[in-house]
């Protein structure tokens, strides 16, 4: 094949700058509150899809939509099956952004949106692919299924379901995390920790509640304590000085008899808990040196204690490193404790293999055993590697390494994809390994070079692997 696959992919720029313009103003977090009889996911989810397949149906594509929570777009014919699998939720917002994070604005070659980089972009750079594939007549000699999920930030509804009732691909590629190859992917489970009743006194303050965390996997961004008591005459200096020590923002406010604390630390994937600052642990780690109510004392005095920048597992006594996988990691995502009711951290887990979601509840219910019940919260999902000998990850390398003239090589990763859907699945692109990852992220964006790049990289790659 002669065609030059960087030249062909340039001459779609402004066409899928407005393709990708139209996919991320669609707000395609999750809501099951307002889900609709034809959105069991909620409306956004939903609207994503449709547009995604939409821009499929006008290019003259086979499409299929399954229940308004997957579809596929179609190219080439064979036996086999190649997939490539993507989707079109995104995480919650949040707070901090620094534009409407549904009104894409394109700033210094860089276009920013919730799902700019996860996983709007890379997504419409592998269906750009197949368009340059499509438009330049080129025979495929498989079955091309690219697949499109509405809830991989979440329960994978979509996927799931999807293969319950169409053919599953044979082998395939996820376009949602790094080039040059993510091969492996840690085992990825939540732990619901409850905690038990404690009998006590009353301190000078006590914790009314103390929320924080959007979702198990992200590292929170923001935290709230209310607190009523009287508050030391120092308790003001002692919080502008942790913040300021600690490179925060934060706030004391008043209302009536209650003094509200709010606390900004920075947001980012849980895959990997040291990119962020989490405002929780840090909130609890400023109160627990003050004299709080048995109750709530208890409650801040063990997220201090036992989860407080230590994102592997040593204090919780779960840690665990594997030679190919590397380490466990561990962040508390969600916290939600009121006064008279309940009282639970959700933490997540990207575990390797040698330890499994099983081993590492009991470890930390040995840890807890006197203050909390754990249980695994939802579904976890096993580690997953593909060889580096297999020809899916020898052939991507290849491509890899001719389009960029960079050195390939395997990478494991803590983040879930599809790719660990299937047994030869692996997730390819799309960004590049020495940009910043600011999937999950307030402010999130994608260099539109990166884009334009994995156009190339993905067509390549296609048609080497369908011929």
């Amino acid at each position: 094949m002669t065609l030059n696959w960087q030249q062909e992919a340039a001459k779609y720029k402004d066409q899928m700058l407005a393709d990708l313009t139209s996919l991320l103003k669609i707000n395609s977090a999750r809501d099951v509150e307002h889900k609709e009889d034809d959105a069991p996911l909620g409306p956004g989810p939903r609207d994503a899809l449709l547009q995604f397949l939409a821009i499929a149906d006008r290019d003259g594509f086979t499409t299929k939509n399954v229940e308004n929570v997957a579809g596929r777009i179609e190219l080439g014919s064979g036996d086999e099956i190649f997939g490539i699998l993507g989707h079109m939720d995104v995480v919650p917002a949040g707070d901090g952004w620094e534009t409407n994070p549904f009104e894409p604005v394109i700033k210094d070659g860089k276009i920013y949106a919730r799902g700019s980089s996860d996983d709007k972009g890379p997504s419409i750079a592998a269906y750009y692919a197949l368009k340059l594939l499509k438009d330049n007549g080129i025979e495929l000699n498989k079955k091309v299924h690219f697949i499109v999920g509405t809830d991989e930030e979440s329960e994978w509804v979509g996927i799931n379901r999807y293969l319950e009732v169409e053919p599953k691909p044979d082998f395939a590629i996820s376009p949602d995390a790094n080039f040059p190859i993510i091969n492996g992917e840690k085992g990825i489970v939540s732990y619901l920790m409850t905690f038990k009743p404690v009998d006590g006194a009353d301190g000078d303050m006590t914790l009314v509640s103390f929320k924080s965390g959007l979702r198990a996997n992200m590292v929170p961004q923001t935290a709230k304590a209310i607190l009523t008591g009287a508050m030391p005459a120092d308790f003001q200096a002692k919080f502008d000085a942790y913040v300021a020590d600690h490179k925060l923002q934060g706030t004391i406010t008043t209302d009536g008899d209650q003094t509200i604390i709010d606390l900004i630390g920075k947001g980012s994937h849980a895959q990997e808990p040291k990119a962020g600052v989490n405002a929780a642990t840090h909130l609890a780690t400023f109160l627990a040196d003050f004299a709080l109510d048995t109750k709530g004392g208890n409650y801040i005095g063990t997220i201090a204690r036992l989860m407080h920048e230590d994102s592997r597992g040593h204090l919780l006594n779960i840690n665990h490193t594997d030679d190919v996988m590397g380490d466990l990691t561990a962040c508390p995502a969600v916290f939600n404790y009121t006064q008279d009711g309940v009282a639970t951290v959700l933490l997540n887990v990207r575990y390797p293999k040698g330890v499994t979601a099983e081993s590492t509840r009991d470890g930390l219910a040995n840890t807890l055993s006197d203050l909390a019940d754990v249980t695994i919260d939802g579904h976890a999902q096993e580690p997953h590697y593909v060889p580096g000998d297999d020809p899916l990850v020898a052939t991507l390398l290849s491509v890899f390494e001719e389009q960029t003239g960079l050195k390939g090589h395997e990478q494991v990763i803590g983040g879930g994809t599809y790719g660990r859907i299937l047994e030869r699945g692996v997730a390819f692109g799309a960004l590049p390994e020495e940009r910043e990852n600011v999937m999950h992220q307030a402010n999130e964006y994608m260099h539109i070079e990166d884009i334009m790049n994995a156009i190339a990289i993905y067509a390549d790659a296609i048609y080497r692997l369908t011929r």
